[in-house]
């Protein structure tokens, strides 16, 4: 069975990485999302702190080629134990 996407590809799509605010973080979410977007501008990313300042969200708008290309991003982030969620 093959499954329909409400997703029109190519498409700009935003991701956001939640974890603890260590500081390696962003160098290690950046890290997989290049993996698997290679052409996402760093620059673009939003990082914001939560008030009491323990947790990172950060948001990358990258350039979503395929359902497949999304799905391995979102594997290869919620595998990585310094974060702890994807949305």
């Amino acid at each position: 069975m093959h499954e329909e996407s409400l997703i029109e590809y190519p498409c700009e799509f935003p991701i956001k990485i939640m974890g603890k605010a260590k500081h390696d973080l962003v160098r290690v979410a950046l890290e997989i999302v290049k993996q698997h977007a290679p052409d996402f501008d760093e620059n673009t990313m939003e990082i914001r702190a939560s008030k009491g300042g323990n947790y990172l969200s950060i948001t990358c708008t990258i350039r979503a080629t395929s359902r497949h290309q999304l799905d391995q991003l979102y594997y290869a982030l919620t595998d990585h134990p310094m974060v702890s969620l994807v949305l």
